[in-house]
């Protein structure tokens, strides 16, 4: 009886394939996976060839794949896929041949000009979104991408051109039914980030198609030593608003039936949807991994009775849909097309050396450039605002002109539960520090929202707005939780336009609130940290010292087409030192200008940030004492950093001290001390002097956070010290 139901399956699922799919489409589906294997069969050849230099392959993948690829729509829907999705991007309008010419690492290469590994897709054609190596990251890309296609829906007037700013070289492409595919291996669903794209997917109904490719190992970890009981679908079973199927991904039929079911139910805009395949993987993790050390013969062989090409193959004879000649007419073919992309991809030539430096950052519109050298407006009021309330009145400046501009991280919104606020009975939070009070008042709750609290969800959403053309201004609350997020800043954020050669880019604005000298922030409210960041290419860094600067940098930082990490120091937010009049709604300063706080002669005293008060304090003592006149400069930009202006300043005083709140070893510092020594060591007449913070952590107790961070009276002591060398 058992035989005799699973005949009958068989044979219903037959009726319902031929009914969905004609003739000259099942036969494509099997050419399609027929081409994905033997196009990772001809990788391995060249690699053992010493002709490519990595190999992972899609083989037992690909009725998965090729089934998700036709129930979805290449151009109109997005694509994130992982490495293992060469199926699915030849499905959608990939070629063999541009998968050949990024394995060789071509100049041709059009998802990378030879910058990544094989498998790692992109294509602005197609809308597949450029993919790294990290695992798990994607998810929030989706999930942004996905946020952005409904903003731009609701809102199609953002999708304008305009001249001046990064809107210029941003082309925006959206549909209201669009559907965002992400897939991942069962092994990388113990990373954060796939749970909190679900989360956020399942809160916002957001069109998302997760498919999970479960081959049974993460590389030698197989799945019962990953996932609790072996089984995601368990696990995310009760995520309210998802379809979820878990199937025989190794069946093409009961493939493609769960893939359109998923897709039409996305579509419908009920929600996202998770397909769970059980698929294969018949080679190892890649050419660098041997899995006969970890699996055995018996179940290698199991796995090959469930080969898809193998199950397809026999389906379409056992149906009559091609006979034996008809399959190897098929395969000939396809060998045929494999071996004339091979012969072209080894002979294509290889990208400039020159080239290596294109598109670490925009080539169209840098925040160095000329025009953000905007002097400030007279206007009748000419009352002086704190650093809060000009980067205020910027965001809300930048939002009025700019409907692609979204504000979003942890309590940045004024009330979630808006009733309230907008009957006039709630006043609104907007920000621990009050930087973003009003916004979701005025502009909506599209516009201003609050995140849950995980750093790395904001930073992957974000990453993936910005890729569709949206302008995310997203806030980490403190500096010092900005860790979770890291990953996806080093890896996603700044290497976006850098490894798709240009053809993606996410120019992201993230405020941090940063710094000690609070009294009482201690451990967890006090770091700093900015190196780790400018030593990160792809970001810019900028730290302003008063109310001015950080007005005219944040609209910089907007208007420009980079990524740009704004530093904020906490204890300056409401000084009164800095304040300043409102300069007018375009107002801005390049990058890479410093500011000359005071000129001097004697010697040059180089800082940022809350520093920058504390240096003019013990300026003012050793000239009063002294007679010493210091030239101090505020850099205001980390990355870029102004050197015409620090080695126009050390010429002229022959000496310099280097502060800055961070520790003494490793900090920012370090780099611009060993420039001077390689480059103007004949113009010094005593050694590069640096005044940091203590190589520890801040305390709680404010005695001993005094102690541990440079002080004005640390200042003036390097200042006299200095002076009689």
């Amino acid at each position: 009886m058992a035989r005799q139901s699973g005949l009958m399956e068989n044979s219903k699922k037959a009726a319902v394939a031929t009914a969905t799919l004609s003739r000259e489409q099942l036969i494509e589906f099997y050419r399609l996976m027929y081409l994905s294997r033997r196009t990772d069969d001809r990788e391995i050849v060249l690699k053992r060839q010493q002709k490519i230099f990595f190999q992972v392959s899609c083989a037992g993948h690909e009725a998965l794949l090729v089934a998700a690829g036709m129930a979805l729509r290449p151009g109109y829907d997005w694509f994130f896929p992982y490495y293992r999705d060469r199926a699915i991007c030849l499905t959608v309008g990939n070629t063999v041949e541009e998968q050949l010419l990024q394995a060789v690492g071509a100049a041709e290469d059009t998802a990378s000009g030879g910058r990544q590994m094989p498998s790692h897709w992109s294509s602005t054609k197609l809308n597949i979104v450029s993919t790294s190596s990290s695992t798990a990251t994607q998810c929030l890309h989706a999930i942004g991408c996905a946020e952005a296609g409904r903003y731009f829906s609701r809102h199609p007037e953002a999708a304008a051109k305009h001249d001046g700013d990064y809107r210029q070289f941003k082309d925006v492409k959206f549909h209201g039914d669009e559907v965002v595919y992400v897939s991942i291996g069962e092994g990388s669903t113990s990373q954060g980030e796939f749970w909190e794209s679900l989360n956020t997917a399942s809160n916002e109904k957001l069109p998302v198609l997760f498919v999970v490719e479960d081959n049974g190992y993460a590389i030698s970890t197989p799945v019962e030593a990953n996932t609790p009981g072996g089984n995601i679908s368990h696990l995310v079973a009760n995520f309210p608003n998802f379809h979820f199927a878990e199937i025989d991904g190794t069946d093409p039929i009961a493939s493609y039936e769960a893939m359109v079911e998923a897709v039409a139910y996305c579509r419908s805009g009920r929600g996202p949807a998770l397909v769970h395949g059980h698929v294969i993987r018949p080679y190892s993790h890649s050419l660098s991994d041997d899995e006969r050390n970890y699996r055995s013969a018996a179940e290698l062989e199991a796995d090959a009775l469930r080969d898809p090409i193998a199950r397809m193959q026999m389906w379409l004879l056992r149906e009559g849909i091609l006979d034996a000649d008809a399959i190897n007419r098929l395969e000939r073919s396809v060998d045929d097309e494999v071996q004339r992309a091979a012969d072209h991809a080894v002979h294509a030539a290889l990208p400039a050396v020159e080239s290596i430096t294109r598109h670490v950052y925009s080539e169209d519109l840098k925040p160095t450039d000329a025009r953000f050298n905007v002097e400030p407006e007279t206007t009748a009021d000419t009352s002086e605002r704190t650093m809060a309330d000009l980067i205020n009145a910027c965001l809300k400046d930048e939002m009025r002109r700019d409907e692609r501009i979204v504000v979003f991280g942890e309590d940045v919104a004024d009330a979630t539960r808006d009733e309230a606020l907008r009957a006039g009975k709630l006043k609104g939070k907007g920000g621990v520090f009050k930087l973003t009070s009003g916004l979701q008042t005025e502009f909506g709750n599209d516009r201003c929202f609050n995140s849950p609290l995980a750093e790395a969800n904001i930073m992957g959403r974000a990453i993936g707005m910005a890729v569709r053309g949206l302008k995310p201004v997203v806030e980490i609350q403190f500096f010092d939780y900005i860790w979770p997020a890291m990953h996806q800043m080093r890896n996603e954020l700044a290497l976006m336009r850098w490894r798709s050669n240009g053809t993606y880019s996410c120019p992201v604005v993230i405020r941090v609130p940063i710094g000690g000298y609070l009294t009482g922030g201690s451990i967890y409210h006090s770091q700093s940290g900015e190196s780790i960041f400018t030593h990160t290419p792809g970001v810019r860094v900028v730290m302003p010292s008063n109310a001015l600067d950080a007005l005219g940098l944040l609209r910089t930082a907007i208007r420009c087409d980079d990524p740009v990490l704004f530093l904020e120091h906490k204890r300056l937010y409401r000084e009164t030192f800095g304040r300043a009049a409102y300069p007018g709604p375009d107002y801005t300063i390049p990058f890479g200008k410093a500011r000359i706080v005071q000129k001097g002669k004697d010697m040059t005293v180089l800082t940022y940030g809350a520093v920058v008060p504390r240096a003019m304090q013990a300026a003012q003592k050793i000239f009063r004492e002294s007679g010493i006149e210091v030239e101090l400069i505020d850099l205001r930009s980390l990355s870029p950093y102004d050197w015409e202006t620090i080695a126009a300043s050390v010429k002229k005083t022959n000496r310099v001290i280097i502060a800055h709140e961070d520790m003494l070893s490793w900090g920012y510092g370090a780099e611009i001390a060993a420039r001077i020594g390689d480059e103007l060591f004949h113009d010094l007449d005593a050694p590069v002097r640096r005044v940091a913070a203590m190589d520890t952590f801040v305390a709680y107790q404010p005695v001993l956070e005094d102690a541990i961070l440079p002080q004005a009276d640390d200042l003036y002591k390097a200042m006299a010290e200095m002076a009689v060398f």
